[in-house]
């Protein structure tokens, strides 16, 4: 096994800052990748397709060159929905750029085998890079919980855990768990519908949403969840146990 510090690769979001477009991540998601995964954490600009397209000497295919791994964050924006086949809805934030940047990566980091981390919004991106889709509203779709904590609630409350999910029997969540039930915190507004050809369910909600999917054939650590693990994952066993599985994944490939 190689004995040098890994990289792994975190796509930004990007925001006005005053009058000023920005790109970043947030920095709980950059401490998880220093302490639990024990690897190198580097922002990737969320670039859109004009801006790849245009020149020859940057690609997605030269981010990977670089990585061993790939965090995929969760974010207050959420997918193009022409992503999946359906319109715009109102009432939702979207990010254009980083789509163009995350459903390619996503696309060439399997291929590549590398391996990928997907956290809230991320999760739903590689549900739908694989071809699945989303619920756009989950309050909209009959006999669905609230999976949205009020941002008007302080911080440790709207992260406390809200609700249980089953985990698959043999499943790695549930080997990480010590058993095939464990409490996550939910702070979506949108959620995985038809499940995409090549993941697999590792949790649900009590409602039946999926809530954590990964690679079918587990020939590859390609593992998404859609709670926030990322929140306080050096005292939660689970959480941080994620983000170790997930640095092993790498440092075996290394």
């Amino acid at each position: 096994m190689n004995s040098r510090w890994p990289v792994v690769g975190i796509p930004c979001d990007t925001f006005m800052l005053e009058e000023h477009p920005f790109h970043g991540a947030g920095e709980k998601y950059i401490n998880a990748v220093v302490h639990g995964v024990r690897a190198g954490p580097i922002l990737l600009p969320a670039l859109d397709n004009q801006s790849l397209t245009s020149v020859d000497y940057f690609s997605v295919e030269d981010m990977l060159d670089s990585l061993d791994g790939l965090l995929l964050t969760g974010s207050t924006s959420n997918i193009e929905p022409y992503h999946y086949h359906e319109s715009s809805r109102p009432g939702t934030e979207h990010d254009s750029k980083r789509d163009a940047i995350t459903l390619p990566l996503i696309r060439s980091a399997i291929e590549r085998n590398i391996p990928i981390l997907a956290i809230c919004r991320g999760c739903q991106e590689l549900n739908v890079a694989l071809g699945g889709s989303l619920h756009q509203h989950l309050e909209e779709v009959q006999g669905m919980i609230n999976h949205e904590n009020s941002p008007k609630l302080e911080m440790e409350e709207r992260y406390d855990v809200a609700h249980h999910v089953a985990l698959s029997p043999d499943g790695l969540l549930s080997e990480l768990a010590g058993g095939e039930r464990a409490m996550v915190n939910s702070l979506h507004q949108q959620g995985i519908n038809q499940l995409a050809e090549g993941l697999e369910e590792e949790a649900t909600a009590p409602d039946g949403l999926v809530e954590a999917v990964r690679w079918v054939d587990h020939s590859r650590f390609v593992v998404g969840v859609q709670w926030h693990p990322e929140w306080k994952f050096h005292s939660n066993s689970f959480y941080g146990g994620l983000f170790k599985a997930f640095g092993d994944a790498i440092r075996e490939r290394l």
